[in-house]
């Protein structure tokens, strides 16, 4: 029989239980349209800011078609929370000198930290297409919000392949430009298989790319919905995670402790292939990201302000 005193967290299959060993986390929210989407989403930033995340990012709509909910949002997180808000800026649809506004704006407003994005097109099927008078992609524009202003700096990554690119090495290539331009570190689209994010991060780190690569989680709460979001950006789901939830419409509740086992355990195999920190995709609900969280290690900051 084991003693509580004779507990060992080093030996737990979750290494994040070790004293002190548990990784960093991110997460993202999205602003909302409605004052009843408003009110969700600050009861989801209460329920994961006991979780001490590095920095919470608000996204920017395509075309800039929520630049004032982002703004908005993350001056809210800014004043009313200790939280680090990082907000999202895209070039898409937009001129350098409305870009460079935005990114002036948020400067002023107290934030430091932006996720520079080039963006898609706001209408399905369009590829990219450059503003006459705009910032040619993410590198440049990486290095058009350093001329602005000393900004923290996250750029994205795509482990299986953006989808406009022409070559995995292309693609590689693009993402050493956007670092070399003066961002800080890269988190990936999500992915559902952990090996294909060690390859990817192998695969970076060989043709010399040192700044950090944190992966994005992306929770399965709804698994149609994830389906359709993975056609659009080319992150494959796995037949075997397909099967996991095969049945499992009708019963949210199941599907629910389904999709934690199934991210914690991916989580799991990242961290123990080295990977320190995640940055998760709430789709603005906490449960399955605070459950995750809570069986990688981390706990409520402050038991007065646990949920």
């Amino acid at each position: 029989m084991t003693r509580r005193n004779d507990f060992d967290p080093a030996a737990m299959p979750f290494a994040g239980l070790a004293p002190g060993a548990a990784p960093a986390v991110s997460f993202e929210f999205f602003p909302p349209k409605s004052a009843a989407a408003e009110a969700r989403l600050w009861q989801a930033v209460d329920r994961l800011r006991p979780l001490g995340p590095r920095f919470v990012s608000v996204t920017y709509g395509a075309g800039g078609s929520t630049r004032a909910g982002t703004l908005k949002l993350v001056r809210r997180i800014l004043a009313e929370t200790e939280i680090r808000p990082a907000a999202h800026l895209t070039c898409v649809g937009a001129s350098r000198a409305e870009v460079d506004h935005v990114a002036e704006t948020y400067w002023q407003a107290g934030i430091r930290h932006i996720v520079a994005l080039r963006g898609d097109a706001p209408t399905d099927g369009e590829g990219f297409r450059p503003h006459a008078q705009g910032y040619g992609g993410a590198a440049e524009l990486v290095a058009g919000l350093k001329a602005v202003a000393p900004f923290e700096l996250s750029v994205g990554a795509y482990p299986e392949v953006h989808p406009e690119a022409a070559s995995a090495a292309a693609d590689l290539d693009n993402l050493k430009r956007k670092l070399d331009a003066g961002a800080d570190r890269a988190i990936t689209q999500f992915f559902f298989d952990p090996a294909v994010f060690l390859r990817f991060r192998d695969r970076a780190r060989a043709a010399g790319v040192t700044a950090p690569l944190v992966p994005g989680v992306l929770p399965i709460g709804n698994f149609k919905q994830v389906a359709r979001f993975s056609a659009a950006c080319g992150a494959t789901i796995p037949r075997w995670l397909e099967l996991l939830f095969d049945g499992l419409d009708d019963t949210p509740d199941t599907r629910q402790l389904v999709a934690t086992v199934a991210a914690a355990e991916m989580c799991r195999e990242l961290h123990a292939g080295g990977v320190d920190a995640f940055h998760f995709y709430t789709l603005n609900k906490p449960d399955l990201t605070y459950a995750v969280c809570h069986i990688l290690g981390l706990r409520p900051r402050s038991p007065a302000t646990a949920h």
